[in-house]
């Protein structure tokens, strides 16, 4: 079963049954997949479907720290509610050992030494994990592997992990 056909099977679902988050979050994915088909001017692919749902869960974390500073608990909920049915349809996340574990492997790969090298390292590891893992997250796990290594990685050719 493609990804859009599940699309269409739990929207008709969470329709029977009132499920108004899920409705709501499943129009407005189908929206934004349409958008970008019509932009693509063909039928997308399930990794470009992928990307899609994590650009959508991108912007709800966004705006969800965006409501949090500004003292909106109950939008943040909404927004939470909303990515939770997002992430049903993302691939498995990596687990932070995994993780780390890619990106040392990066890091090694690059022979980045400083978190100046930040972007050699991303360039090399964001294929690898790319749709299953948070870029954020990633992003700051880098720079603290990076500072706190100052260089022992990539010199530590033959070692594990930290």
């Amino acid at each position: 079963m493609t990804l859009l056909t599940r699309f269409d099977e739990d929207l008709k679902r969470a329709m029977k049954a009132s499920e108004s988050t899920k409705v709501s979050v499943l129009r407005m994915l189908k929206s934004a997949l349409k958008n970008r088909q019509i932009e693509e001017g063909r039928e997308l692919t399930d990794d470009e479907i992928i990307k899609v749902v994590s650009t959508l869960v991108k912007r709800g974390r966004d705006s969800i720290e965006q409501f949090s500073k500004a003292g909106r608990a109950d939008l943040a909920k909404k927004e939470e509610d909303e990515i939770a049915v997002l992430q049903s349809y993302m691939p498995e996340q990596l687990g932070s050992e995994e993780l780390d574990r890619i990106i040392v492997e990066s890091i090694r790969e690059s022979s980045a030494k400083t978190a100046q090298d930040m972007g050699k390292v991303m360039r090399i590891l964001m294929p690898k994990i790319k749709g299953i893992a948070d870029g954020k997250y990633v992003n700051n796990r880098v720079k603290e592997l990076l500072e706190s290594a100052g260089g022992a990685i990539a010199a530590s050719e033959t070692e594990g992990p930290l």
